[in-house]
């Protein structure tokens, strides 16, 4: 038992030999996964700001209209991104350690359709909601 436990390290061993900057991979990984949580954090942040600015307002608005959607959609994407970054993490650091990385396109692709379908509803929102003479928001 001792030698097949021994026969196992000496193959880790050289498997990590094969690619010398693996801990340079490890820690690039680490960064990469920290800046996505980081994108989630702000997505979820701009949502809860979405939401809250229709508290802004007048209270003669009989409806509260739809900003409360696009801020639940920022914050469902921004929980979406925690979860799929999360998961590419483990992947890569797998892919990493068996020397097999090769980056995926789809994450990108992915992301960048979700900003851009995101910042259409930011775009929508700040131009359908009517402007009230009386609203706070308005500087004066």
């Amino acid at each position: 038992m001792h030698l097949l436990f021994k026969a196992k390290n000496v193959d880790t061993e050289k498997a990590k030999l094969r690619n010398p900057s693996r801990v340079r991979d490890h820690l690039a990984n680490e960064r990469t996964y920290l800046a996505w949580m980081r994108s989630a954090i702000a997505l979820m942040g701009f949502g809860v700001v979405i939401v809250r600015l229709r508290h802004f307002q007048p209270p003669l608005v009989p409806h509260p209209g739809a900003g409360w959607k696009l801020g639940l959609t920022f914050a469902l994407v921004g929980l979406l991104t925690v979860l799929l970054s999360t998961q590419h993490y483990f992947a890569v650091r797998d892919n990493i350690d068996e020397d097999t990385y090769e980056p995926p396109d789809r994450w990108v692709i992915l992301f960048s359709l979700a900003m851009l379908l995101l910042g259409a509803g930011v775009i929508y929102f700040v131009f359908s909601v009517p402007l009230d003479p009386m609203s706070p928001v308005i500087p004066e």
